[in-house]
């Protein structure tokens, strides 16, 4: 039987109401954003309760294991743009040599990540000052990064259920794996006294139970999974230049904390309280950003172009409203929300208010940032957003922070000054590309690569429908190879 061929205008469900459709799939997509930083926060938490140094170390290498596996997290996320036009296209059957061609580059990947995290953790010693640091920090990392594969896995399953409109399943799924996390480090830590193992082992077994609870609603899909050429070319097309930027924006973080590290312990305790509290801000804009990538992905394999800019236009408006309220409640409630972090007191309390204060500026650009880049990447354009995010992380972020934070003196103020012309600026080049359309030369591309596809897949189809009409004719009773090639004589 033929699969239908993409048509033109195919009508989508959600056209009319764009601003339900996203928060129908946002809210579930902000509650698994959470999985992978709560296991570490909880296992720190516990582990807090061992020593400084145990939590150091567990800090640390919770670190060293997400930049490991940056690069992975990136390609795969191209899927769920793939899978989202595919789906708006009407080809269904894409999506099962997507999801399984996904899940064996998450093999792949987290193999290599597993390996370069086992030969990495004995060097971690390297990176700090205490020999007790480094060594906890290579006892977790050792046994962490046994999840990897494990997690890579669930991050292709999350992206092709987001890119098929499911978004409550991963949110399940990611419950279920903290849930786990939790009860093990009640036991393993508290009970049992495990420590920085206990820590470890009950994150891999919270990524285990996670996967599993995805997984096992798909396990008929799984059992077919098979390695496609054509597939594996277009999520790389897809999901490296992402990975790529993932990676590299990572790097100018980390250079950032580095600096700021530098500066005092006041200004490093004072930047990574507040980097907590800007995750409430964060995380409903990237939902936001998630599902307007799946709705424009949609939109793009129906080629119903004109629908892109309304939904950017709605995810803006929700993520704008979400974000100036943070900033309002950022501004009038610096003080206490400084010393709800813990900020309390002194030196701690003053750098700790500036940088709330300082986050308050840049919170609506941040939303309108990532929500602009979900927005191009849902219509397949990966390599300019992924350029004006590298480019701008590295030219202004830590350059600044040493010339204003170090040189300068403002301490850890001047690195967030930096932080946020990076967002301004990010912000307004990438919302420029989104309502000038630039994207729709990427768009054309996706478009007309799913349409090639189709026609081969649906005249091999053909051609298999023809042969295997002509064995049927061929084995007619008193129809002999013979008598057919009289017949064409």
């Amino acid at each position: 039987m033929n699969a239908p061929a993409p048509s033109l205008d195919r009508p989508l469900a959600w056209s009319a109401t764009p601003g339900r459709e996203l928060l129908r799939l946002s809210w579930p997509i902000a509650v698994s954003t959470l999985s992978y930083s709560v296991m570490t926060l909880v296992g720190i938490a516990f582990v807090a309760r061992v020593g400084t140094a145990e939590v150091a170390g567990v800090g640390l290498a919770g670190a060293v294991a997400f930049g490991l596996l940056c690069f992975a997290i990136g390609v795969l996320r191209g899927l769920k743009t793939l899978v989202s036009q595919a789906i708006g296209a009407g080809r269904h059957d894409e999506v099962e040599r997507y999801l399984g061609t996904g899940v064996l580059f998450a093999l792949g990947l987290g193999a290599v990540a597993l390996c370069v995290a086992e030969a990495l953790a004995p060097l971690l010693g390297w990176l700090t000052g205490d020999p007790a640091v480094g060594a906890h920090a290579a006892t977790y990392l050792k046994i962490r990064a046994l999840s990897a594969p494990m997690l890579l896995v669930y991050v292709a399953l999350r992206e092709t259920r987001w890119g098929e409109g499911d978004t409550r399943a991963p949110m399940r799924a990611s419950l279920t794996g903290n849930a786990v996390n939790l009860a093990l480090d009640v036991v393993l830590i508290l009970g049992l006294g495990w420590g920085v193992v206990g820590a470890a082992v009950a994150t891999v077994c919270g990524n285990a139970a996670e996967l599993g609870r995805l997984a096992w609603p798909m396990r008929a899909r799984l059992a077919r999974v098979a390695w496609s050429a054509r597939h594996a070319r277009a999520l790389w097309q897809q999901g490296a230049a992402t990975g790529v930027q993932f990676t590299l924006e990572v790097g100018a973080f980390l250079l950032l904390t580095a600096i700021i590290a530098r500066m005092s312990a006041t200004d490093a305790a004072a930047h990574q309280l507040v980097l907590q509290l800007t995750h409430v801000s964060f995380l409903p804009a990237h939902a936001l950003a998630e599902a307007a990538s799946v709705m424009v992905g949609n939109a793009v394999g129906a080629a119903r172009l004109e629908l892109v800019r309304p939904v950017a236009r709605r995810a803006l408006a929700l993520g704008a409203a979400y974000t100036a309220a943070c900033t309002v409640v950022f501004v009038v409630l610096a003080a206490p929300l400084a010393a709800l972090l813990g900020g309390s007191e002194g030196a701690l309390a003053d750098v700790t208010i500036t940088l709330v204060r300082i986050s308050a500026l840049f919170l609506v650009a941040d939303a309108a940032n990532v929500i602009a880049r979900g927005v191009l990447r849902g219509a397949g354009d990966v390599v300019y957003p992924a350029m004006v995010g590298v480019l701008s992380s590295w030219i202004l972020t830590p350059p600044m922070a040493w010339l204003l934070g170090l040189e300068l003196g403002w301490g850890a103020a001047g690195g967030w000054l930096g932080l946020t012309a990076e967002i301004l600026l990010g912000a307004a080049i990438l919302w420029r590309r989104v309502g000038r359309g630039g994207w729709q030369v990427a768009a054309a591309a996706s478009r007309a690569r799913m349409t090639a596809a189709a026609a081969r897949v649906d005249g091999d189809v053909a051609a298999s429908a023809a042969l295997a009409d002509e064995d049927a004719e061929v084995s007619r009773p008193g129809h002999t190879p013979a008598t057919c090639a009289g017949e064409a004589g």
